[in-house]
């Protein structure tokens, strides 16, 4: 189907997954373009270094020069590569519509210049707002009402996307997947800083109440979502991805507590987030009709193996942490 794909973000937490998917199940080439900011890490590849059918390019998806190099010879993108942490786009918006919206308008311009097959791009429940205790799950059809600065530059690439396809025709798909936890999560997001602290016995910050609800889906599920809506998605369609599994953020940290025997004084309630969302939730239908596709590792056991490999990988989360990473980055790559 494919001989190259682009990964934009591949050494993030999502986008390392999705390469080692591919590298695993099928034969096609892979290119990796990172920026390497805060939650790229080469670590989650270095499995993959002196493979011949992966190829690493350090560079930003903004830079037009380097995305039209970078992109020749390619068939197909999925498009990873955003910032995407809330509380950073609440201190600092301007990171987010650079990345997010032009460096998306970017890799469009020179997909349609190099007539690329596929463009993928990976989007978010957060585009959809939040959803109220009795509503139904978010549809694709649903209207897009963003509440973070993060949500809103998610939102504008979407329809970006969307702008690409109406007026160029471009063959574009976008999927927006629920939270996703697993392997080689940057260590703020809530499964892993929760699991680190409460094995250190450090307080677990929770934010307002700790009632706010969220849709959870393993990576792998996500990752293999997809990798279907890349081979089998219709142009021009947008699939929701989640793991039907809605759980309230206070009951994942006090399942973290038990499965850790750490103690329940751990858990420090904290100021709420300006603008947090309440609930989301995602309907996967149209994926599970249309692609056969269908999330199949039980939130239990995903969480067991999430914080077993967090236990076992204890000196990857700590170079991050410690900063270690970036120094060893720039030793032997150069300055970031």
């Amino acid at each position: 189907m494919y001989n190259t794909i682009l990964v934009t973000g591949g050494a993030g937490f999502i986008g390392s997954n999705f390469i080692h998917l591919l590298i695993k199940e099928r034969d096609w080439k892979v290119v990796n373009l990172d920026a390497l900011t805060y939650a790229g890490n080469l670590e989650n590849l270095s499995s993959l270094e002196g493979n011949p059918r992966y190829k690493f390019v350090h560079g930003r998806i903004e830079d037009k020069e380097l995305v039209e190099e970078v992109m020749d010879g390619v068939d197909a993108v999925v498009h990873f590569a955003a910032e995407s942490h809330v509380d950073r786009s609440i201190k600092d918006a301007q990171p987010f519509l650079v990345t997010n919206c032009i460096g998306t308008q970017t890799l469009l311009d020179v997909a349609r210049k190099k007539g690329i097959k596929r463009f993928l791009h990976v989007s978010t429940d957060e585009v959809y707002g939040s959803l109220g205790p009795d509503d139904p799950p978010f549809r694709e059809i649903d209207p897009l009402r963003p509440n973070s600065p993060y949500a809103a530059s998610k939102a504008s690439s979407d329809l970006l996307v969307r702008a690409a396809f109406k007026t160029h025709g471009m063959p574009v798909v976008i999927t927006r997947c629920s939270n996703n936890y697993g392997p080689y999560q940057f260590p703020e997001k809530l499964i892993p800083l929760m699991t680190i602290n409460a094995m250190n016995k450090r307080p677990l910050p929770i934010y307002g109440d700790g009632k706010n609800i969220r849709d959870w889906i393993h990576v792998e599920d996500h990752c293999r979502g997809v990798l279907a809506v890349l081979e089998r998605g219709k142009i021009g369609e947008v699939y929701n991805l989640g793991g039907e599994c809605e759980k309230q953020n206070i009951e994942i940290v006090n399942t973290i507590l038990d499965i850790l025997g750490a103690p329940k004084d751990l858990i420090q309630y904290v100021k709420d987030r300006p603008g947090h969302d309440r609930r989301y939730a995602m309907n996967i239908e149209k994926a599970k009709a249309e692609l056969g596709w269908t999330p199949v590792i039980s939130f239990e056991e995903g969480l067991r193996s999430t914080i077993n490999w967090y236990m076992e990988n204890k000196d990857w989360w700590e170079r991050i942490i410690s900063g270690e990473y970036r120094r060893y980055y720039e030793e032997h790559y150069g300055n970031l």
